[in-house]
């Protein structure tokens, strides 16, 4: 029997991933806690448009809300990387609840004040600082590679449905009961998604080595994020992007109530067609992805996204600066999406967590900075002037970074092999036991020393992205053409990880490092154990 059309659609098309049943559970979960999220982020911002007049303020609210994952998202990635991320997932949710509680109650009995509210929204941003990493690292688990462009976007979308409904359901809530029962909803909602993620049979790799320590755990992260040119890359363009997009956002409700002389509505109205946009272009990504590449799309996003924000605010009424806004979600996710697709498909899965944190990292940083500035130049100046320079930046930066492509660095094969160095001790070695020193000699052609040299930089990155402490590489001074390859790991169990991290890329890269080596038998490796002396 030939399948329908539809069943068609959603097998193959952008709706394939949720086919798998955790993660449609989890892309629910997903969809309430984001919705949850803008209403706590709508009630947060009009509250403060009527405790104060200042655009600094107001704009502070959304710096408020990012500054916590640029000051947490290493840490909180790292938990993520070593603990059970069910049940760290479970306690964030916990953690958003409790904060909702306690704005609800500072609202009811009148004790909330401009600074009262900064503090409640940079403590809800804690909350979504350890819940972002978890998921962002979850959905490559949960769908194959192949679908995992799909399932992103439909997490874009999530978050943009959110956009629609959240802010909606918050402004019909405040507009006839007032703010405190969004935080009331919030805090119900967040209750009940924990009991989801309790329900979630989460099976994750169970390693026979001991966990990673904390600290350690964070340093493998920046390192790995910083040795790999790609990642660096994208973690750069996501800066620049936030700091750019988020003064039309974070300024929102000024151009509601003082630009379009409009009220709660006008601001849910304009925030909801942003969603919209979103939604609409993000169900047409992976048609769009087939014609254009991913370094040109964010290209042509950025463009419309520069264009269209200065629409917004030369608008003469408020549904032409809804149209421009429906625009501006289209290109926003257009981006956003891109950005993030390409962080997911550059990272292992040992190090996703923190590698995602880091990039949460650099758009909230973005994000927090853009916001401040922005909403600074708004009060100096004025909303169009604020907006109109946020655009003129965004036309720079493209113009800066055209010749510094995303897909200008190849993506690495992850899949996991068994290297043929795996050590034989001659005895039990306590697993704390360190530092770990690796050394490997290589017997090279005089003529092509050079090249090897050449080689061994790449060599370089790998071993530090494995989480090595330092690698050096030492050229024989009686003999040309020798070298040896040193690197170091901070114990034993450290460096035995990096055999469980071992991929198809790093089994290429020792291939060809071995075809330098002229020696009949292969390169020797040596390992040093540091020996504890007495005085």
């Amino acid at each position: 029997m030939k399948p329908s059309q539809a069943q068609v659609f959603v097998s193959e098309g952008w709706l394939a991933p949720l086919r798998h049943k955790v993660f449609r559970t989890l892309w629910l979960t997903w969809l309430t806690a984001s919705i949850c999220m803008w209403m706590s982020d709508v009630a947060a911002a009009w509250t403060m448009a009527t405790l104060t007049t200042s655009a600094t303020l107001i704009a502070l609210v959304q710096t408020a809300a990012s500054l916590p994952v640029l000051l947490l998202g290493v840490p909180s990635g790292a938990l993520a990387d070593i603990l059970n991320r069910k049940h760290y997932f479970v306690f964030a949710q916990i953690w958003l609840a409790t904060n909702a509680t306690a704005l609800m109650l500072f609202l009811v009995f009148g004790m909330l004040n401009p600074y009262v509210l900064l503090f409640l929204t940079f403590t809800n941003g804690i909350g979504l600082a350890m819940r972002w990493p978890i998921f962002a690292a979850i959905v490559p688990e949960l769908v194959p590679r192949e679908s995992l462009s799909s399932a992103l976007a439909l997490n874009a979308i999530a978050m943009n449905t959110s956009r629609i409904v959240g802010p909606l359901t918050a402004g019909a809530i405040i507009a006839t009961a007032g703010s405190q029962y969004v935080f009331a909803l919030n805090m119900v909602l967040c209750v009940i998604t924990s009991v989801v993620v309790m329900r979630w049979k989460y099976q994750g790799y169970v390693s026979t080595l001991p966990g990673e320590r904390f600290v350690g755990a964070m340093r493998v992260g920046m390192q790995y994020a910083w040795q790999s040119n790609r990642m660096r890359n994208i973690i750069i363009r996501a800066f620049l992007f936030f700091f750019q997009s988020t003064g039309l956002i974070a300024l929102l409700p000024v151009i509601a109530k003082t630009h379009l002389q409009g009220d709660a509505h006008t601001f849910t109205l304009l925030l909801a067609c942003l969603g919209l946009g979103a939604i609409l272009a993000g169900s047409q990504l992976p048609r769009i992805r087939k014609y254009l590449k991913l370094n040109d799309l964010i290209n042509y996003g950025l463009l419309i996204l520069a264009f269209t924000s200065i629409g917004v605010v030369v608008a003469t009424n408020v549904w032409l600066a809804s149209f421009w806004m429906l625009i501006c979600g289209a290109a926003w996710i257009a981006i956003a999406n891109s950005l993030t697709t390409a962080a997911q498909m550059t990272l292992p899965g040992w190090v996703r967590a923190r590698g995602m944190s880091i990039y949460q990292m650099g758009l909230m940083g973005g994000s927090a900075a853009g916001a401040a500035v922005w909403g600074k130049l708004a009060d100096v100046y004025d909303i169009t002037t604020s907006i109109v320079l946020s655009s003129i930046f965004g036309l720079i930066v493209l113009l800066i970074l055209r010749k510094h492509r995303i897909d200008k660095h190849p993506l690495e094969d992850f899949t996991p092999v068994c290297p043929i160095e795996r050590p034989q001790p001659v005895s039990d070695i306590d697993l704390k036991a360190g530092p770990v020193m690796i050394s490997i000699e290589y017997h090279t052609l005089k003529e092509k020393a050079d090249e090897f040299k050449k080689l061994m930089a790449k060599a370089r990155k790998s071993r530090l992205k494995q989480g090595a402490l330092s690698w050096s590489l030492f050229e024989d001074t009686e003999h040309i053409g020798r070298f040896v390859e040193d690197f170091f790991f901070e114990s034993w169990a450290d460096y035995l990880r990096r055999f469980d991290r071992f991929t198809t890329e790093d089994l290429n890269m020792q291939e060809e490092r071995h075809r330098y080596h002229i020696d009949a038998t292969p390169p020797k490796i040596t390992r040093r154990i540091a020996a504890a002396i007495k005085d």
